[in-house]
């Protein structure tokens, strides 16, 4: 989705009611999922290589969270092929990244803003995974990423702490407001 930050803020079920009607509308949110899930190995191997380089079993997590991330934009990838579109990793504004990773200064803070983007994503796969309309070859894909973002969400959360996940509550409402969504 291409919403402007001054388009009115949506529900996840809003948004996608609109965006799977439009076939325009889902090739850009699909070239930006495939774009926000290889980007996000590359964000989860900076907070690794940051905050995580000594810390064996957070090292761990984290490579793992990123090799899936790496195997979500391949299946992408391949949705986007089978739909006769090319996978490319355009350049466009960031509008919730910068929000949220100014903060972010300790493993704590950085797993935090991972589990509300995490939470944040949830939300929109979820929305499609339970829609019966969703057009199959979307709604097989999203379901096979799911389970996988939930376990990142869970991972990122037991990573941090409660003081870090109350600390970045307001950018990641920033970053929210930023892409035109309501919780």
């Amino acid at each position: 989705m291409r919403a402007s930050a001054s388009s009115p803020a949506t529900t996840s079920a809003q948004w996608w009611a609109r965006t799977k009607q439009d076939p325009l509308r889902l090739e850009a949110w699909l070239r930006d999922q495939y774009r926000g899930e290889a980007t996000a190995a590359q964000r989860i191997g900076w907070l690794r290589r940051r905050f995580a380089a000594s810390d064996e079993r957070a090292g761990r997590v984290l490579d793992t969270i990123a090799a899936q991330e790496r195997q979500h934009a391949a299946w992408v990838a391949e949705l986007l092929v089978a739909r006769g579109l090319e996978p490319t990793v355009e350049e466009t504004p960031e509008r919730y990244w910068p929000q949220v990773m100014a903060q972010i200064d300790s493993l704590e803070v950085g797993c935090a803003v991972g589990a509300h983007a995490e939470q944040m994503r949830l939300e929109r796969i979820e929305t499609i995974v339970d829609d019966p309309d969703a057009p199959k070859d979307v709604r097989r894909v999203f379901a096979r990423i799911l389970p996988q973002e939930r376990f990142h969400e869970r991972a990122f959360r037991a990573l941090s702490d409660p003081e870090a996940l109350e600390a970045t509550r307001h950018a990641h409402a920033l970053g929210r407001a930023a892409l035109g969504l309501h919780p």
